[in-house]
């Protein structure tokens, strides 16, 4: 895991649990088992849900990689610990649970 997704993990962590998966090129977010967002080139893209619209209405909102079809808030105010647990916050109770696993 490079520098950046470790000082991610670092910063966001203070909200909860944080997992950062290796996928396709890029890294997949989690908070507290969620999928939040996108980490790409090194910049950290947030899943737009009405707690980031609204909390992030001046972030640019850019989509993550070529050929995504998910437009994303560019997140870089790393050092707004408050605005961060309240991010988090608001995203989990509004992004859906996880999907069981079919049995096989």
């Amino acid at each position: 895991m490079n520098e950046f997704n470790e000082f991610v993990r670092e910063v966001f962590s203070a909200a909860g649990d944080i997992v950062i998966k290796s996928m396709m090129g890029g890294y997949l977010v989690y908070f507290n088992g969620k999928l939040i967002g996108d980490i790409c080139d090194n910049e950290l893209f947030l899943k737009r849900t009405p707690t980031t619209d609204k909390l992030l209405a001046d972030s640019e909102l850019r989509y993550p990689y070529e050929g995504s079809k998910t437009l994303m808030h560019v997140f870089d105010r790393f050092e707004d610990t408050d605005l961060i647990t309240e991010l988090l916050e608001g995203m989990y109770t509004e992004l859906p649970e996880k999907k069981p696993k079919k049995a096989k």
